[in-house]
């Protein structure tokens, strides 16, 4: 069966929005990003810089920022180059990220990290997959194998939310098609159409519930609780750090700042990327860098600064992705 032809990728949506007397609707349609009929190539420099008020000492720091290879992500060039002198290892963490663990022996009142690389991405059609045909509907259950493979991305790291979750989209999305695939679009759409996207520089992530309550939210914040709705309903989802090649007015994305999506685990097409900010199933367009349970286990740069008095520090980053013709 022909995933393609059971769906309209980017459908219009109707959000209810229940009032004490009322029931109101808003209609929204996801916007378009990037869709080539061809493989592109990137171009990416992304530069983190720490400045300190005087010379502090460092932990080691775990970097996620090398792009995730696969058939269809080639890396053609990736070097670092980082200040002061220091010593790089690589290793794949627990889920099979490529982590460097970056060495720091001076004391400096500065840190900065720059990495800088090539990729080609070759994921033409988000759609060219064939299900398992006992997955095309929903719901469906993974096999004992599978089950066992992807507990890590069945339980929710947040206690208690799932019934919450279950209860909102009994409210909020109430027409539901029972296609697999077009079942995943339409809670896309709905996240997309509900929440209003925010810029928040504070670390860390919003439990899903928070965002649903406020309404708004980053990237990791859609990415998460789609992520988390995705497990409540029986999916395996798992939250995806990367970059983001987009057009230059679009107002969903932090300048300086990487990307955040899900991926689904279909059975027959494996792992599937939805960004729950935009609406749509990922495409060329995106670069993934790492993936985990939680957002905060694929921070790209983790790592600490000591000093025997307080010290403050400031950060500035800077990213420039380009596409290569």
């Amino acid at each position: 069966m022909c995933v393609a032809a059971l769906l309209k990728p980017f459908p219009s949506c109707q959000t209810r929005k229940p009032s004490a007397n009322s029931q109101r609707f808003r209609t929204c349609r996801p916007r378009l990003a990037p869709m080539q009929s061809a493989p592109m190539k990137f171009s990416v420099t992304h530069l983190t810089r720490y400045q300190y008020e005087q010379a502090v000492a460092f932990s080691p720091h775990a970097l996620f920022l090398r792009p995730r290879e696969t058939p269809l992500h080639r890396v053609t060039r990736f070097t670092f180059n980082i200040a002061p002198s220091f010593k790089l290892t690589h290793t794949r963490d627990a889920y099979d990220n490529t982590l460097t663990w970056l060495h720091l022996w001076d004391r400096a009142d500065a840190l900065s990290i720059r990495s800088e690389f090539e990729i080609e991405t070759l994921e033409v059609n988000p759609f060219d997959f064939i299900l398992r045909l006992d997955a095309t509907k929903f719901p469906f259950n993974y096999t004992p194998a599978e089950q066992f493979a992807l507990t890590p991305y069945l339980a929710t790291p947040f206690e208690g939310n799932h019934p919450l979750l279950r209860n909102w989209l009994d409210e909020h999305y109430v027409e539901r098609p029972t296609e697999t695939i077009s079942f995943l679009t339409g809670l896309n759409t709905v996240l997309y159409c509900h929440l209003n996207y925010q810029r928040r520089d504070d670390p860390g992530v919003q439990s899903p519930v928070k965002t649903l309550e406020l309404t708004t939210g980053n990237c990791r914040d859609y990415a998460m609780l789609l992520v988390d709705m995705c497990r409540a309903l029986g999916f395996a989802a798992r939250f995806v750090s990367g970059y983001f090649h987009t057009y230059p007015e679009d107002n969903r994305v932090s300048a300086g700042a990487m990307h955040a999506w899900a991926e689904i685990y279909l059975p027959g097409a494996g792992w599937r990327g939805l960004d729950p900010t935009h609406g749509i199933f990922t495409t060329s367009a995106y670069i993934p860098i790492a993936h985990a349970r939680h957002t905060e286990e694929v921070s790209p740069i983790q790592g600490s600064f000591f000093s025997t008095v307080p010290v403050s520090s400031q950060l500035t980053t800077r990213l420039l992705i380009e596409r290569i013709e």
